[in-house]
């Protein structure tokens, strides 16, 4: 059995990102035979496609492009901004999403987030509606989506409540098996 490789993208540039921790502890409740890489993408320009056009990706566009290539599969950890995904996410996403040879192309993705009162619904919805784009084969089931984000983080941005951490755990093994399906 070959390892199987998880590149996880944060929808929130904050150094204290409730998401982001959601990725650190998928890193900690991995299947066996699994890694779990964090895409950082915070250099990532604006998208324009004049830029693509007359220099090609720019370099952090490239190495983004680059580490989501050598994945197996994608998870996202988004906020929910103004009942969407945040600017930043879509963009990375507009980034990677172009051809030649889009490293998101047919990937199994799954998607979790942590927000405010109403959890992340909404911009899990529009994040699936962004994947179809690529084809990316998202999972389904279980849906984490953690409302009142802050009462479950300790003060070093740790996820302490078993129930999530249990959640997570149980998409993980869904999107592995997906990742090892269609290998």
């Amino acid at each position: 059995m070959t390892t199987t490789h998880i590149a996880g993208i944060s929808g929130s540039l904050r150094r204290g990102s409730f998401n982001t921790a959601l990725l650190r502890a998928a890193g900690s409740l991995l299947p066996g035979d699994t890694k779990l890489e964090i895409v950082e993408y915070d250099g990532v320009p604006l998208f324009n496609h004049d830029i693509e056009r007359m220099h090609g990706f720019p370099e952090p566009v490239q190495e983004m492009r680059d580490r989501l290539a050598a994945a197996d599969a994608i998870l996202f950890a988004t906020p929910e901004y103004n009942w969407s995904v945040p600017g930043v996410l879509k963009n990375a996403i507009d980034w990677a999403s172009r051809s030649p040879e889009s490293p998101l192309d047919g990937k199994p993705a799954a998607i979790m987030g942590a927000g405010g009162r109403l959890g992340t619904a909404y911009a899990q919805q529009h994040l699936r509606q962004i994947l179809m784009h690529n084809d990316l084969r998202v999972v389904n089931r279980p849906s984490v989506m953690i409302s009142r984000a802050a009462e479950h983080f300790d003060d070093d941005v740790e996820l302490i409540t078993d129930r999530y951490r249990k959640q997570i755990q149980q998409l993980l093994t869904a999107l592995v098996a997906e990742a090892q399906r269609g290998s």
